[in-house]
């Protein structure tokens, strides 16, 4: 496959030091994202380029994860915090608690069941919040500092990365956990997403690959080529390829879903900090930039 023609545009976010992390789009089509570096949840409007910044009400809060709920409204993790948020369209926010202290909630996702999903990274748990705020903790079945960071939905369960585990991990809704250990050893598993072929993708940050694990539970691994870029990335683009940030090769990368990279294009910013990347509903490409607090854009011509 020839590599596709790509170009990379940048916008910066208002606020100095924002520290962009997970990003997804929102029912509004707009691009929503957490600012870990100042407490707020952002908003770009892929049409205008206009930013909106929403304050919590701890500028140390440090969100992380970001997903639409069933009820239409954003749903974040408050990992310093200890809270899991809720903002609707209109920027109003709530805050529920965690049970648990210093549990570290870190990835989001909404489940089959209606309810949010969430990793509690800090205590090898993870959670579940209804619509309503009520919690549910899961750790039995988890390894002990296993980590989990990301996690996705597959047929009606619940998947999520290991980062010191070394595993993926299967959860169902009523709290059934399986594991299934990664070929390579310490491979820090990070972002994950759901293929439309019913597989799931993940970044293996230290090993320097994206694994994809089967329905079967089969872990392959795909290595990129630029020596020790530390994925952090990846989704999936409306031509079907994984699309994945190299947060220290500064670039973003496409491979197949054979596992051939076909393309890796530096971003502009030097060291920019390449973390989550999203893709929109109408093909568009979004990519957080942590340290250099911007909005990159993938434009595929």
């Amino acid at each position: 496959m020839a590599a596709p023609n790509v170009s990379i545009r940048e916008h910066r976010i208002p606020s100095a030091g924002s520290g962009p992390y997970i990003c997804v789009e929102g029912p509004d089509r707009c691009l929503w994202f957490c600012e870990s570096g100042t407490g707020k949840i952002g908003r770009l409007d892929p049409t205008s380029g206009a930013f909106t910044e929403f304050a919590l009400s701890d500028p140390k809060a440090t969100p992380i994860g970001i997903t639409v709920g069933a009820d239409g409204h954003l749903w974040f993790a408050q990992k310093a915090a200890n809270k899991i948020g809720r903002i609707s369209l209109a920027g109003e926010i709530a805050e529920f608690p965690l049970p648990t202290p210093k549990a570290g909630p870190d990835g989001m996702i909404l489940g089959p069941d209606g309810n949010v999903w969430f990793s509690e990274t800090e205590v090898s748990a993870i959670g579940r919040i209804t619509p309503q705020g009520d919690i549910t903790e899961f750790s039995d079945g988890i390894s002990p500092g296993a980590r989990p960071l990301s996690i996705m939905v597959r047929d009606g369960m619940l998947w999520f990365s290991e980062a010191s585990g070394n595993r993926i991990g299967r959860i169902t809704t009523d709290g059934q956990v399986t594991e299934f250990p990664i070929p390579s050893h310490d491979s820090q598993p990070r972002a994950m997403i759901t293929h439309p072929d019913g597989s799931i993708w993940f970044v293996e940050t230290s090993t320097n690959a994206l694994g994809r694990i089967d329905r079967a539970g089969k872990i392959t691994e795909h290595p990129v080529p630029t020596p020790n870029a530390s994925l952090r990335g990846v989704t999936v683009g409306r031509d079907g390829n994984l699309w994945y940030t190299a947060n220290a090769a500064n670039k973003i990368g496409c491979m197949t879903p054979q596992g051939e990279v076909v393309g890796e294009f530096a971003i502009p910013t030097p060291a920019s900090g390449a973390r989550c990347i999203a893709s929109m509903s109408d093909g568009r490409l979004f990519f957080t930039q942590w340290d250099a607090g911007l909005i990159g854009e993938v434009v595929v011509h």
